[in-house]
């Protein structure tokens, strides 16, 4: 297990907490592994009522890390980062975050197969795959429309501009925004509350909650990782990936 991904289990509820805040909570490989290693164990796990994932009070998590992603691309569905959305996606017990300061890419996605999401009123969401040169991911492309209505959901996926707390609460992203200092505490006080229930009516609501949806993500999910293995092919991503590491604006005139 690597120690950017710490893991305390108490009162029935594991929390993962994203350990690496000198690089912004970027997550690498070893990261997405231990990510989804934990959550398949907890899945099936007794001791483990509901899970809860969150980073520090001025960042959640900055997405991939492009470095290592640029040293490590996804090859198939059994890559780490695959296995870790399946496994948010699929994960039968409740899952509950706490987001404070950046939460990109992939840190936002996550959160929408939370069932409980927190947040700290600094937090900024983004999902900037197109200015990546890449397309949604986590079944972004289905949820977002679903959840933000077909205008809002263009303005996040296809803009990639950051939203705040006050409007993630408003369109149903988040439940509730407090103070950074009280994100965490509240988040694992509210998960306490889940581990307290019993777990077969908790996760037979959640199924129900879900339904045919369900199905619907995990072929979304499919469909969005064969265009975003594709897309890291194209000339657009590599432009956008060496800009990144070269920090300056990319040149997407002739892509």
């Amino acid at each position: 297990m690597t120690q950017d991904i710490l893991q305390h289990r108490e009162a029935g509820v594991l929390t993962l907490t994203f350990n690496r805040v000198e690089r912004k909570n970027s997550i690498n490989v070893a990261m997405y592994d231990a990510l989804a290693t934990a959550l398949e164990q907890a899945a099936g796990d007794s001791a483990t009522r509901v899970v809860l994932i969150q980073g520090h009070e001025t960042v959640f998590s900055a997405g991939n890390d492009i470095e290592d992603f640029l040293k490590n691309k996804p090859a198939g569905e059994d890559s780490p980062v695959f296995r870790f959305l399946r496994a948010i996606a699929a994960f039968p017990k409740p899952l509950v975050a706490a987001v404070c300061g950046p939460a990109v890419g992939v840190g936002t996605t996550l959160l929408l197969h939370c069932d409980l999401v927190y947040a700290g009123d600094n937090a900024a969401f983004s999902m900037p795959f197109v200015n990546l040169g890449l397309c949604p991911e986590a079944a972004s492309s289905l949820l977002v429309p679903r959840m933000f209505g077909m205008h809002r959901a263009a303005e996040a996926l296809l803009l990639g501009e950051p939203f705040f707390a006050e409007a993630a609460q408003e369109v149903g992203l988040v439940n509730r925004v407090v103070p950074p200092a009280e994100c965490n505490a509240l988040a694992q006080a509210q998960a306490r509350k889940l581990a307290a229930k019993p777990l077969i009516s908790l996760t037979t609501t959640k199924r129900l909650m879900k339904g045919e949806l369900q199905e619907a993500v995990l072929r979304k999910m499919a469909e969005e990782g064969a265009h975003f293995a594709r897309l890291l092919g194209e000339p657009a991503a590599r432009e956008a990936m060496t800009a990144f590491m070269e920090k300056r604006k990319p040149d997407f005139s002739k892509c």
